[in-house]
């Protein structure tokens, strides 16, 4: 297995959604239109959500989403340290403040018993991240939120299919974003969506998309001419027919996707359990796991040692994440040291994330078990 390299991802593309891209390249309309209209209704029907509106990128959902409740300058909105950095960078866009809440400890996901602590005349929303997949505790973060009148955002980038005490992704928050980006569950190299169960702010989205104008191309140019006027300073970043024509088909296919990856992460948790220098993150009762990523945890002053060592045995691998307030912008702007958020920073330096995908043969999956393990020891 060493002379061919396990990638640490590939996506799951069929003929059926490459064939949908050759419908839209041979049609008029590559931007915005009945494609992205079928599957914002389609993804609209699988979360269970009224109203789905796509943009390009999780981040431009997030920054929309922030926008639409007027945060800006002053503001401060919570969330967690152990993400990817558009989660914080989307608050500084629009020149709010981010107020990190370190992360528990089994999950690593936002700790909701440290969120009230945070809370100022100055909050006014509180920003989740399902990390890996895995549901934060959206019934006490809910209860929080009502108790202080906070708007709750959800960066549900790698949690599609993720679902805890009986709630899904996108029923306890006023939005819920998600990333279709090149590595993620469905992809299509960018792409991003909001859902949300406001019509109001549905409304908005549609126009704040494409520069705030009240019709889009479709809207003029596939019937009767209509002027268009331009409502507010809006912004662009629609998604096209072309990432929506890619994605249309997978969404069908996610669940068993996500069944795949489950088989998958199950043994790598048997084949790592007895390595007693690997932990990973747990999955707790009543959680169903979107699986985006698996990461291990290992001793963090040989972390790096570890993650050259399995490269060299021609694996794929990733680190997700780095903590977000000891980068550089971070440190500098707002002053943060080490042992700011030691839980964050802790997972942080320890983890490796390996190749999860349904893609990987049994093989594969033995020879990066194996792999692993002859790497992290004492």
């Amino acid at each position: 297995m060493r002379n061919k390299k396990i990638e640490f991802y590939k996506h799951n593309l069929s003929l059926t959604d490459k064939n949908n891209v050759r419908k839209v390249l041979d049609s008029i309309f590559l931007t915005t239109g009945e494609w992205v209209k079928e599957f914002e209704k389609k993804f609209s029907k699988y979360l269970n959500i009224k109203y789905v509106v796509t943009v390009n990128t999780c981040t431009d959902a997030l920054e929309l989403s922030l926008r639409y409740f007027n945060i800006g300058k002053g503001d401060e909105v919570i969330t967690t340290p152990l993400s990817f950095i558009a989660t914080s960078n989307v608050i500084e866009y629009c020149g709010a403040k981010p107020v990190f809440v370190d992360v528990e400890e089994s999950t690593g996901n936002i700790n909701a018993d440290l969120i009230e602590s945070k809370i100022t005349s100055k909050t006014k929303a509180i920003m989740p991240v399902h990390l890996y997949g895995h549901m934060c505790d959206m019934k006490k973060i809910r209860k929080i939120a009502n108790k202080y009148s906070l708007k709750i955002i959800e960066d549900a980038a790698h949690c599609i299919e993720g679902k805890r005490d009986g709630i899904r992704v996108g029923q306890y928050g006023n939005s819920s974003c998600f990333s279709f980006y090149a590595t993620k569950n469905i992809a299509s190299g960018e792409g991003g969506a909001i859902a949300t169960n406001d019509k109001k702010m549905y409304e908005w989205l549609l126009k704040a998309r494409q520069h705030g104008m009240s019709k889009n191309a479709v809207d003029r140019y596939s019937k009767k001419y209509e002027h268009y006027d331009m409502e507010f300073l809006g912004f662009k970043c629609n998604m096209t027919n072309i990432q929506a024509s890619l994605l249309f088909n997978q969404l069908d296919n996610v669940e068993k996707f996500r069944s795949q990856k489950e088989l998958i992460a199950k043994k790598y948790n048997k084949g790592f359990q007895k390595n007693e220098n690997i932990k990973f993150p747990m999955v707790l009762e009543k959680t169903k796991h979107a699986r985006h990523i698996y990461t291990i945890w290992v001793d963090p002053s040989k972390r790096d040692e570890y993650l050259h060592k399995i490269q060299n045995e021609n694996i794929g691998v990733a680190v997700n994440f780095r903590v977000i307030h000891l980068m550089k912008y971070y440190k500098d702007k707002y002053g943060y040291k080490k042992d700011s958020f030691p839980i964050a920073e802790k997972i942080g330096d320890s983890t490796i994330t390996i190749p999860l995908y349904p893609k990987l043969t049994e093989k594969e999956i033995n020879y990066v078990i194996k792999s692993v393990n002859n790497v992290v020891t004492d």
